[in-house]
């Protein structure tokens, strides 16, 4: 009988099977093929296990093990299976074998899977190298993920979310290897679990994340249902600009288990896909960590767009900054009534005038805004930079404060990167928003008046007054210091001199 296996052995076998391509290519471009390649052999060893199953309890009866398998939520191709890719890891057509394996998988659950590995290519000369050399990589590959610690049967690593674990863990590696790029494809998981947790979808919501990237915080939202409600009654939607980060979200989904999901590929904002009988689908939920300050955004199309969605009623957000672009298409997509939007933001969206203090304006006159969070710098990678998360919500009826909370001194470094801890950090927050109380130095309760004073300028230090009075400074102790000091070194340099004469120098 094969061990158990931890959590952490999986993440160490996985991340060293990425050895085969570094120096090759870019951590940006291999991440598609070692995540590609968990996908195919987490369903096959899911495939195998629920086959073993069948066969103990139906025997040689191939017929009626045949049609309990074609009863799974997918179906696996014998020329999709690991297992058969890695029989064949000597073949010279390897990467073309990969890649019909794949378009079969695709084939073959359509609704869940249709188009996900349209682009990533096991046999590309350009990205993998000469025939000779990518053999060779896609060998060490296949020999890699067919380590047999590295057996995912549900029988063997239980009812834990080991392969979602998995998933996300190289996803947050490859993020850190990808740095500035990584925005497209990551949130930090205590970011996304905050937002989970402020917003708390209730069972039976819609949850929407408009720039879905690899799907993180929709799943977090999920969770979130599950844990605090108890409930599997949700439905995940989002859209995604990215093909090969699309790609991603559809793997991640699948492998999370998550079946009540529609995420389409396309521009949010110039090409919104969530449509219901010609309008914009309403989410009780809409969460996003779009990308900061969009350049080239669409502005120019703005006004042509407008004539059928209306989204930018309030102003059209720079062309060079789409931040405000993104945060209207939230808003507009939340149901009346019982709608809450949560989205990072950098924090020049709190004060930057022009348009975007005209938009900000309106948001404030509706009533919608609800919370200002300003989070630690260093949270995100690729971006140094700290950044916030405004809530709005339809719900607030006859509530008309502001709430600022000023978390950015508060978080756990570690190396190049800090993060938000979860019983720590994140529980402060919740509760601080959940109870709407004015704490010293963290967080203030403003009205409407107090912002309007301010000319509509969110800057949090304007609300949450963190500065700290400096210890006053004896200057007789420390000129006397100074002295003693001055004192030492002259008699240091005397007896040195005394050195060097001896010495002959």
């Amino acid at each position: 009988m094969t061990s158990k296996i931890s959590q952490q052995e999986i993440n160490d076998i996985l991340w060293k099977a990425c050895d085969t391509f570094r120096g090759t290519i870019d951590a940006t471009e291999y991440k598609d093929y070692i995540l590609t390649m968990l996908f195919v052999k987490y369903i096959s060893d899911v495939w195998q296990d629920h086959y073993d199953e069948y066969k103990k309890h139906f025997g040689d009866d191939e017929e009626r093990i045949h049609r309990r398998m074609e009863r799974e939520r997918f179906v696996l191709p014998e020329e999709g299976s690991f297992y058969y890719l890695y029989d064949n890891r000597e073949a010279a057509n390897v990467g073309e074998l990969i890649n019909i394996g794949l378009e079969k998988i695709e084939m073959a659950n359509k609704t869940k899977l249709a188009n996900v590995f349209r682009n990533i290519d096991f046999n590309s000369e350009p990205r993998l190298g000469s025939t000779r050399q990518r053999n060779r990589i896609l060998k060490h590959l296949l020999e890699d993920f067919g380590d047999p610690r590295l057996n995912l049967r549900p029988s063997r690593i239980g009812n834990l979310d080991v392969i979602g674990s998995a998933y996300e863990y190289l996803i947050g590696r490859f993020a850190a290897d990808a740095g500035k790029k990584a925005g497209e494809f990551y949130t930090p998981p205590e970011v996304s679990l905050l937002l989970a947790k402020v917003l708390d979808p209730q069972p039976g919501e819609r949850i929407c994340d408009p720039a879905a990237g690899s799907g993180s915080l929709l799943l977090k939202c999920a969770g979130q249902v599950r844990s605090a409600h108890k409930s599997n009654d949700y439905s995940l939607y989002g859209q995604e600009a990215i093909s090969g980060t699309w790609a991603l979200c559809m793997m991640n989904m699948f492998l999370h288990n998550e079946n009540s999901t529609r995420i389409e590929w396309g521009d949010t904002l110039l090409e919104p896909k969530l449509i219901e009988n010609d309008k914009l689908m309403r989410f009780e939920v809409v969460v996003a960590n779009p990308p900061f300050s969009l350049d080239k955004w669409g502005a120019d199309k703005a006004g042509e767009e407008a004539k059928r969605f209306n989204r930018w009623h309030r102003g059209i957000a720079p062309k060079s900054k789409g931040d405000y672009a993104f945060i209207s298409h939230m808003v507009e997509t939340t149901t009346q009534g019982t709608g809450r939007v949560g989205v990072v933001v950098p924090h020049g969206v709190l004060f930057r005038g022009g348009a975007e203090g005209k938009i900000r304006q309106a948001f404030i006159e509706e009533n919608l805004l609800d919370a200002v969070i300003g989070l630690p710098q260093n949270l995100f990678f690729g971006t140094g930079i700290p950044a916030a998360i405004l809530i709005f919500r339809r719900d607030r009826d006859e509530r008309t404060e502001v709430l600022f909370i000023d978390a950015s001194r508060e978080f756990e470094s570690s190396k190049n990167q800090n993060r938000i801890r979860e019983d720590v950090e994140v529980a402060k927050i919740v509760e601080t928003y959940r109870s709407r109380h004015s704490v010293e130095k963290y967080s203030y309760l403003a009205s409407r008046e107090e912002i309007r004073e301010n000319d509509y300028n969110l800057n949090i230090p304007r609300y949450v007054d963190t500065f700290e009075e400096e210890e006053e400074v004896d200057i007789v102790a420390v000129q006397e210091r100074i002295v003693g000091i001055e004192k030492e070194l002259a008699e240091v340099r005397e007896q040195m001199a005394v050195y060097l004469k001896e010495l002959g120098l």
